[in-house]
């Protein structure tokens, strides 16, 4: 099936209002419920769990929807439905109204993003190049949020409307961007004939090599476990830092670092594969990257040490993250671009719902050292299974 594609910029820049909608929203439930809605923890936990776990179902019914349905309207109908909950939020934010919808928009967000990079897969541009602006836009627009969302929720004393009604208008102006810019398929109006041509060959184009399936199975795999050690970093690591005697707005810091330091990462790499790539190589790299911070987390005494292990792991989440969805799209035909987002999507959203759970059960069993080992183990042997897995299929793969 022919598509038209859509301008890189016009993707960017809904990508970018998304990200600074949703950093106003996600950093802020934790401690809203339990210092405005006097929640406990465990069901500020919970809620996060709902959240990431509705993330999860929205990006695999997205994959599999983009390659069967109109991918315009199911993009509007994302950002429309997820500015409707917004505007719900300004005004109903008590409990249990908040928990339930922050879980839709939970299934919005994995519905949008998922969206979005299928989008990426048919912009008509290098995929490495596409995925790597996608996250640049996507941390840029983070970084400006979480360093708004922080005073604005201080100034407006534990009020949350404001943030919600500025999400609202970023989501209305992303709903506007998908209106005007975001295209049909090529043919809306066509024979029976010409669509049952379309099947067959969506029938036989739908086989993916078994060594592409590997490939792309072992990253979905891998993705989850790195993601699940990667949340330690934004759930449990703010209690070992804080029982330091390091402030939360030095902890906050951090995460504005990190948001830096992609986007500075991501213009290089970028620069970088215009003159010479080795994607696997990059997930190589990046994966023993993000295993190492947490051995530098073993050393970690003071702010310093803090800043050198965020450092450290930001390098390898801007190497390793944006490329293997790009090898992903390398290795899915056409007409199944969307599905394989979806699934890489879904995987990457499981990991980030069981992280802070998985993170705080193991601390409560042992100790901080003891879960830095066991992320560090955790994700050299997940480097190890990719190594091996990709050297023994990659000269088999047949890239679309």
């Amino acid at each position: 099936m022919n598509r038209q594609g859509i301008e890189l910029k016009w993707l960017l820049l809904g990508m970018f209002l998304g990200s600074i909608g949703n950093s106003f929203v996600w950093p802020l439930t934790t401690i809203y419920m339990h210092q405005q809605l006097h929640e406990s923890l465990t069901v500020s936990g919970i809620v996060l769990l709902l959240y990431s776990g509705a993330n999860v179902v929205g990006s695999y019914i997205a994959g599999t929807l983009f390659d069967k349905k109109n991918p315009r309207q199911l993009m509007l109908g994302g950002t429309v439905t997820a500015t409707v909950i917004m505007a719900l939020l300004i005004a109903f934010n008590g409990w249990p109204v908040y928990g339930i919808l922050l879980t839709g928009v939970g299934f919005m967000n994995g519905w949008i993003i998922t969206m979005v990079n299928s989008y990426g897969t048919q912009s008509g541009q290098d995929g490495r190049y596409v995925f790597n602006m996608l996250y640049f836009a996507n941390n840029l627009g983070m970084v400006i949020g979480t360093t708004i969302v922080g005073p604005l929720y201080q100034y407006a004393h534990g009020n949350i409307s404001p943030m919600f009604s500025i999400t609202t208008v970023l989501y209305v102006l992303f709903s506007a961007v998908v209106f005007f810019f975001f295209k049909d398929n090529k043919s809306t109006r066509r024979s029976n004939r010409e669509v049952d041509v379309d099947m067959a060959e969506e029938k036989e184009q739908v086989k993916m090599p078994v060594s592409n399936l590997v490939i792309s199975w072992t990253f979905f795999a891998a993705l989850m476990i790195i993601w699940t050690m990667y949340e330690q970093w934004a759930s449990n690591l703010s209690v070992f830092m804080t029982d330091q005697g390091i402030s939360m707005t030095k902890y906050s810091l951090l995460w504005t670092l990190n948001g830096v330091l992609i986007v500075i990462i991501q213009l290089i790499i970028t620069w970088i594969n215009r003159y010479r790539s080795n994607l696997y190589l990059q997930v190589f790299l990046g994966i023993f990257t993000v295993g190492f911070s947490f051995v530098l987390l073993l050393f970690a005494k003071s702010y310093v040490w803090f800043v050198l292990a965020m450092t450290v792991l930001t390098i390898g989440e801007a190497t390793a993250f944006p490329t293997m969805p790009a090898i992903v799209n390398e290795l899915s035909p056409v007409n199944i671009k969307g599905k394989y987002q979806g699934i890489l999507n879904a995987f990457s959203s499981l990991g980030k719902a069981i992280g802070p759970l998985f993170g705080g059960i193991l601390i409560e069993l042992s100790s901080y050292r003891i879960l830095f080992v066991v992320c560090a183990v955790a994700v050299f042997a997940t480097l190890a299974v990719v190594f091996v897995v990709v050297k023994a299929n990659q000269s088999r793969t047949v890239r679309y």
